[in-house]
């Protein structure tokens, strides 16, 4: 088919669909979608509570429980092994479909009516305080994780040791307060580095070894603030400052902070990849406005995948081994053929509008079943009674649609209407990326709700905590911390504890969410915007967003005219950062 412009039905505003993208839905069977890319994002990012776990009521047993949804929900939460037991039947809450109704009416009733597991996590040792995660072991308050060890607050991490405060990590070990640190050991308060060792207050590294204070170096060592030294020299210098003093950690962070600001950055993060677009995406082939991907092969519009995953569209976070994935989240590990699913996990295919089930095939409209297959709607069918039945639960969605508050229409074809979502707003990745007030949340569909902090009595506050870690002995385990930000109290555990004094680390004033934050402000959102080359010849463009003019190191391809090249950014407008394109950008890199 010929490419088509449509009107987005959530924000009216005008989207394309391609050729390559009629052909895909032509090839799952499923009609072209009425939302645009960006709000059908949004619109999956808000059933994804990220980093937030809840106290609520055991519904099993009544007990007080950690999970990942909130008390204030009418749905049934059980803790994760009576879920998991026998002692429940999801196949008792089966009914019949009902031809003379919508068929998202019938389902968010069945969504609510079948339990849900508190958290969503599978072989988890001594790490009860963590979610969204898998093979996990002594760890705390770590989420969206795997194959993490002796760690805490790490988010978006894999195949992770003995690492703390971490976002988007992979094979990263002795690590602490990162965003990207991938293949690497002994980074330090660091953006962006891959397969570096021994790396304090750095950004855009590759490859380094022992740097301070630098940005945008490929293979070096020895370096500070992007100037070489000799090994004598430098450990020489690192000598002068006392990593454990608090006061020195924070001057050393603005310093390298400030330093960072001169240099340009690449228009998107994009390594070994081929006909793609996107930012953060590595080792992958044909993706199409992608975020955050890592080896991934004929993807459009998703986000947060583990290797390997393929020929998806609209697939958000998971993968490890999944294949032909619409319009799903949290759904993966050897797992194929998913339309419109939430929390459907390990080994499964074929299936549609289905929640919570485990290890099945061939559902269509289920929830909470596990080694099932030919079932709708929590009851079982033959072969040939499921497939008949099907058709016609098809047929009818096309005919009889459901309408939401706002007015949207909603089809086959269609993932689940905001309003079903269990979570506000701003308790997950929508409210993290595109942050809202509640009267906007509330004017676009979703739901809004005030935090809910268990109040502890602070026993002292960050600000009066002793400046270096070598004054600290163990009773700080027994302090609760004001935050020094938001007042929030927090406490250090012993893991933690004892990986400050391995490292020589001072102990943080933030809490762990204000910690987050601070990592998360160098986070591009999932989103792109036109851009142009910043490179004006010798020197950057003097621009009022920023006092900063950057002087090339070398003569570019363009010479002394400006360069000419555009293309596709997650800088958006008016952010202070220079934006270099691929050519000028590498140029510039050491």
């Amino acid at each position: 088919m010929n490419q088509e412009s449509r009107i987005c039905q959530s924000c009216k505003a005008e989207f394309v669909i391609a050729p390559e993208d009629f052909s895909f839905y032509e090839k799952i069977k499923v009609s072209p979608p009425t939302w645009c890319p960006e709000c059908r994002m949004i619109r999956r990012f808000a059933w994804r509570n990220e980093r937030n776990l809840f106290r609520r009521k055991d519904d099993a047993t009544g007990n007080e429980i950690f999970s990942g949804f909130p008390q204030n929900i009418s749905a049934r939460v059980y803790n994760l092994d009576y879920w998991w037991s026998d002692a429940w039947d999801p196949m008792e809450y089966g009914r019949e479909y009902d031809f003379s109704r919508p068929f998202f009416d019938q389902f968010r009733e069945l969504l609510y009516t079948v339990p849900w597991p508190a958290k969503s996590v599978i072989f988890m040792t001594n790490s009860d305080y963590c979610d969204q995660a898998g093979y996990v072991k002594n760890s705390y308050l770590c989420f969206n994780a795997g194959e993490v060890e002796n760690s805490a607050y790490c988010i978006t991490a894999f195949f992770s040791k003995d690492s703390f405060d971490l976002y988007q990590a992979r094979h990263s070990e002795l690590c602490y307060e990162n965003y990207m640190s991938d293949e690497s050991y002994r980074v330090f308060l660091s953006v962006n580095c891959e397969g570096c060792t021994d790396i304090w207050f750095s950004k855009n590294l590759v490859g380094c070894s022992n740097c301070f204070g630098c940005v945008n170096l490929r293979n070096k060592s020895y370096h500070i603030f992007n100037k070489p030294y000799s090994k004598e020299d430098y450990h020489a210098y690192l000598k002068q400052f006392d990593f454990g003093s608090y006061r020195v950690k924070e001057e050393l962070t603005r310093r390298a902070h400030e330093f960072w600001k001169q240099f340009p950055m690449r228009f998107t993060l994009a390594i070994r990849v081929v006909n793609s677009t996107g930012e953060h995406i590595e080792k992958s082939k044909n993706l199409k406005y992608c975020y955050s991907i890592h080896e991934g092969e004929n993807l459009a519009y998703s986000q947060f995948l583990e290797p390997p995953a393929s020929d998806s569209y609209d697939y958000t976070n998971f993968g490890w081994a999944t294949s032909q994935m619409y319009e799903s989240l949290t759904c993966g590990d050897e797992c194929d053929n998913f339309k419109f699913c939430w929390e459907c996990w390990p080994s499964s295919s074929n299936l549609e509008y289905c929640a919570f089930c485990r290890s099945s095939s061939n559902l269509f409209g289920c929830v909470g079943l596990k080694k099932k297959e030919y079932c709708i709607f929590n009851r079982q069918y033959t072969k040939e009674e499921y497939f008949e039945l099907r058709d016609k639960i098809i047929q009818q969605m096309k005919d009889v649609s459901y309408t939401d508050a706002r007015g949207r229409i909603f089809r086959y074809g269609e993932f689940f209407p905001p309003e079903f979502s269990p979570f506000a707003y701003n308790e997950t990745l929508a409210g993290d990326f595109f942050p809202l007030s509640k009267a906007e949340a509330e004017a676009r569909g979703y739901l809004w709700r005030e935090p809910e902090h268990k109040e502890y009595k602070t026993t002292i506050n960050a600000s009066d905590l002793p400046d270096n870690i070598k004054e600290i002995d163990d009773s700080i385990l027994k302090e609760v911390i004001g935050c020094v930000s938001c007042g929030r109290s927090y406490r250090i555990i012993q893991l933690e504890l004892d990986f400050y004094r391995r490292i020589g680390l001072p102990l943080p004033r933030l809490c762990p969410n204000c910690r987050f934050l601070g990592r998360f402000k160098f986070v591009n959102p999932p989103k792109l915007w036109p851009g142009k080359c910043q490179c004006s010849g010798a020197t950057s463009d003097q621009r009022q967003e920023t006092s900063y003019i950057y002087r090339n190191a070398v003569k570019h391809f363009h010479g002394d005219d400006h360069c000419p090249n555009e293309f596709e950014t997650s800088y958006a407008p008016g952010r202070p950062e220079v934006v270099y394109c691929e050519k000028c950008y590498q140029s510039e890199v050491a």
